[in-house]
């Protein structure tokens, strides 16, 4: 479809890119991806047309059509929601509205007139190619689509302009898939989405019927979405097969064989140069040394870019709170007569990592400020453990900095202790280098603000953090250094994130908000998202979609026995020791209540720990049930 040949970029004096030859086929699913400043999003608006090659040449087939949404950036204004959406079908609604006049004429003319032939013949010449186009169900499309963004159908007939930017990118991108353009041009869709919508939208991707090339930061949108990633490195596109964790594998070979490669040529030049300079002023050898000479000016120089500093960031670790760091009970939470949540109970104990998971104004956000003690109860009780120090990180955070600042003085004030060359580190880690460290807060943008702020909080964190979306305008080397930390923080984490790689990674339980209620679950997405779909049963492979893995012969030699996918087996059983270790330890805190219970402090501690006592032999019944039910699975497979 499109074809790259001996492609260079620069931008200013720095070259991006050279040599770049790229042939995007159709169905192609491509992740690009490198380091901030490479060159990937200009990658994208080259093949969209809206930027220019330096040098080399771009081909393009006859007939194909590139949609190419950017980071951010875009408004609309003047339509509905589900008016700009159906703007795109305009050749389609042209038909529609051409087929309505000619009914009104058919409808008028004589049936036995030559007119009336032609007007029919055209009707139909044109109901055809709009039959064939799926004309007919427009509406459901769009409708589809929209909701699938996370639009409700209260949304659909509002203007456009009445939404904020994340909203608006979601219409962008929502008219794109509707027009299904040959090469879809995707530069870091999932910015604006909550899980929910990503969800969705590898779905939809997964079954794109043309081409797509895109830039993500979550590594399991692009494992789960693209079949071929394009690395921009050492000003070079490097082709790997396969998804971001097989990049990674291939990735690391190729890095060994390069520095192989590198040091082999080294010693070849290191010899030559040595029977250069050893035989130089020696007329008998001046004709070996000569052609050594010239073997030397010929060699093509292998090169080894300096690898990006690999960081490990370890904070301060907090003064531990009690055991108890937060508790609701029966807690309630209103907004005028829009109710948030109701009858709400759930305690929170000291190492654990929370993830709060929902649709968009499910109210996870007005959770966490009710956690930080910021947004007051409409009803219900709320306890702050022993000795816990709520630090809340909001999604604006950057607000209540000091914008006269400068960044790395500020950096100073809350980290006295740490070193000149530990601060800089870190602000490299969250993208900012060089001057920038220099620069006061106020000529930040917001994101770049809150990516600040986030660094700032690890400096000097509290023993209950409470983070909202701190994985926004992070890149992937950023997040691994949050979740480096995070995962060896001793104190409790309540968070929320779209980012689905860091969630399976830091959570140990999950709270789904929605309808005014909060469930828990143990485990972190997967398991959560495992348990949603019905558990146990989940994990038996269907027989049509992997026959190989899926069935066997039942012992009485009749009908089929499913069988348990590999990979899902070894993880039932990991899933079956983890909830062994939970039992033990849950049976260990039902004793020390019931210890508790028999020596009487008061009447209120009485109840607490009864309260407590309750909860646990309900968790403790349900991972039984649990470890029953997986137990079965994997012994009868």
């Amino acid at each position: 479809m499109i074809q790259l040949s001996s492609a260079g970029k620069r931008f200013g004096s720095k070259l991006l890119f050279d040599e770049l030859d790229w042939l995007i086929t159709p169905n192609d699913r491509v992740g690009v991806v490198g380091a901030n400043g490479t060159g990937k999003s200009t990658l994208l608006k080259i093949l969209a047309g809206s930027e220019s090659l330096d040098y080399g040449s771009i081909t393009r087939a006859k007939g194909i059509s590139a949609g190419y949404l950017p980071q951010d950036g875009l408004s609309l204004s003047g339509r509905t929601v589900f008016a700009e959406c159906m703007s795109v079908f305009s050749e389609l609604l042209a038909m529609e509205a051409e087929m309505e006049q000619l009914t009104t004429q058919i409808s008028e003319l004589d049936h036995q007139s030559a007119e009336y032939d032609q007007v029919a013949e055209r009707f139909h010449q044109i109901e055809d190619h709009f039959r064939a186009r799926d004309g007919y169900a427009l509406d459901a499309q769009v409708g589809a689509v929209l909701s699938g963004l996370g639009f409700s159908k209260s949304d659909w007939q509002r203007p456009t302009e009445e939404f904020s930017g994340g909203w608006q990118m979601r219409i962008a991108l929502a008219k794109l898939l509707l027009q299904k353009p040959n090469l879809l041009l995707l530069d870091e869709p999932t910015n604006h989405l909550d899980l929910e919508t990503r969800n969705w939208l590898e779905d939809y991707l997964t079954s794109y019927p043309n081409a797509f090339v895109l830039i993500s930061h979550d590594r399991y949108f692009l494992d789960v979405t693209v079949k071929k990633t394009v690395e921009i490195w050492n000003k070079r596109a490097h082709f790997y097969s396969g998804n971001y964790e097989k990049y990674l594998a291939q990735r690391t070979e190729r890095k060994n064989q390069l520095e192989a490669a590198y040091r082999n040529q080294r010693e070849k030049i290191e010899q030559l140069e040595a029977f250069i300079n050893r035989f130089r002023y020696q007329a008998t050898k001046a004709k070996q040394v000569q052609s050594r000479i010239k073997e030397l000016e010929r060699m093509e120089r292998i090169e080894v870019p300096p690898e990006e500093k690999t960081i490990h960031f370890h904070f301060p670790q907090p003064k531990p709170s009690g055991r108890i760091v937060a508790e609701f009970k029966n807690v309630a939470k209103s907004y005028g007569a829009k109710e948030v949540f109701r009858n709400v109970s759930f305690m929170i104990e000291r190492g654990d990592r929370i993830a709060l998971v929902g649709h968009n104004g499910a109210g996870k956000s007005t959770l966490i400020r009710m956690l930080d003690g910021s947004e007051p109860l409409s009803g219900g009780e709320y306890i702050l453990g022993h000795n816990a120090q709520p630090d809340y990180f909001a999604q604006d955070q950057y607000k209540v900095l000091n914008p006269e600042h400068r960044m790395l003085d500020d950096l100073e004030e809350v980290a006295p202790r740490s070193t000149m060359t530990e601060l800089r580190n870190l602000l490299g880690c969250f993208l900012f280098s060089d001057d920038d460290v220099f620069k006061p807060l106020g000529v930040l943008s917001g994101g770049e603000r809150n990516r600040y702020a986030l660094a700032r909080m690890l400096l000097h964190p509290s023993n209950f953090l409470l983070l909202d979306e701190p994985t926004n305008h992070l890149d992937l080397r950023a997040k691994d250094v949050l979740l480096d930390a995070l995962q060896e923080f001793n104190g409790t984490v309540v968070f929320v994130s779209h980012d689905r790689y860091f969630i399976d990674k830091l959570a140990t339980r999950v709270f789904e908000v929605g309808e005014g209620r909060v469930e828990v679950f143990p485990g972190n997405y997967e398991d959560y998202l495992w348990r949603k779909q019905g558990g146990p049963a989940l994990l038996s492979v269907p027989d049509v979609a992997q026959p190989s893995l899926a069935v066997e012969t039942g012992a009485n030699g009749g009908g089929k026995q499913k069988r348990i996918n590999p990979l899902k087996l070894r993880k039932m059983q990991e899933r079956c020791k983890e909830i062994e270790e939970e039992i033990a330890a849950l049976e260990t805190r039902i004793g020390a209540h019931e210890q508790s219970l028999l020596n009487f402090v008061s009447a209120e501690e009485t109840a607490r720990q009864t309260q407590s006592l309750e909860a646990h032999r309900a968790e403790l019944a349900s991972l039984m049930k649990e470890w029953e039910e997986t137990s079965a699975v994997i012994e009868g497979r």
